[in-house]
């Protein structure tokens, strides 16, 4: 891309972008189904976000792979992972300097969440767990469950993105949790790092949610770009608990890079958003800190 072809973009120039050093801690190609092979269903999702990853200059996106324990309810596909574990991999195999990956879990098997944490964390190559909001997966993160899960993955090193959300009315499932679920879990485990998906969706709400729990970072992703969601986020938590996420390619990259880029913040507190504080919760598992 060319300085001029990001003014098009309504984006800063493509020098400028390169130096935010973008890591996306929210992509979601086909939710993480590979399809029927185990590959091209997702590889397809991949392919059609690269024009949006090369304007944006993003360096590095981070999906959520299902490991065949509950969460989709592609029959299917759970008993072809089982039997094919390998499959989880062909897409970091295929991107593997741009790809991240973590595991999404279902809290309400326990005993298989523990082994997949073995498998896939200790053994590698994933870098943490995404705990889905819908589907056969989806429990409320206060339940207890959480806490062995938690246990092994502050031991493990890694990192946990937890999708929340806020519904006006009351919870539509028991499955759905937000931010306030979220800092009550965060509560039980001061030393690990939670990342809350989508900042609770209605987000002035899931800001004053997490507010007093320093151990939860918010990722910006999924809701409708309005004003003021990062400079009340700076304002309220601090530019080191924010990263960034694209929710490509189910969201548009300029709705998602224009929250952060437009916002009426420091340049530094930007590069920290869109990358340096997503890299630094990443450093442990990676052997960088």
């Amino acid at each position: 891309m060319s300085d001029d072809e990001g003014t098009v973009f309504g984006l800063p120039s493509a020098e400028k972008m390169k130096r935010y050093r973008i890591w996306d801690s929210y992509f979601l190609p086909s939710h993480g189904h590979p399809g029927a092979d185990g590959s091209s269903k997702l590889f397809a999702d991949v392919e059609r976000s690269m024009r949006a990853i090369e304007i944006g200059k993003i360096e590095k996106l981070c999906f959520f792979a299902h490991v065949g324990i509950g969460t989709t309810s592609d029959a299917v596909f759970e008993k072809m992972i089982r039997a094919r574990p390998e499959l989880v991999l062909k897409p970091l195999e295929r991107w593997p300097e741009m790809l991240l990956g973590m595991i999404q879990l279902n809290a309400n098997e326990v005993r298989a969440s523990l082994d997949a944490l073995d498998r896939w964390l200790r053994d590698g190559p994933m870098l943490g767990v995404y705990f889905p909001g819908g589907g056969p997966a989806a429990l409320a993160c206060s339940h207890r469950n959480f806490d062995p899960l938690v246990e092994r993955i502050t031991e493990l090193k890694g990192v946990i993105m937890q999708h929340t959300w806020f519904v006006t009315g009351g919870k539509p499932g028991p499955g759905i949790s937000t931010p306030s679920e979220l800092a009550e879990l965060a509560a039980r485990y001061p030393e690990q790092k939670f990342i809350c998906a989508h900042a609770g969706g209605e987000w002035e709400q899931g800001l004053r949610a997490v507010r007093d729990s320093p151990n939860i970072l918010v990722e910006t992703s999924g809701f409708d770009a309005t004003a003021g969601f990062i400079e009340m986020a700076v304002r309220e938590l601090g530019a080191e608990r924010i990263v960034f996420g694209t929710h490509l390619p189910s969201r548009s990259l300029g709705t998602e890079l224009g929250k952060v880029v437009g916002a009426d913040v420091s340049e530094k507190e930007k590069a920290l958003i869109l990358g340096a504080n997503y890299r630094k919760l990443l450093e442990p598992i990676l052997g960088n800190g």
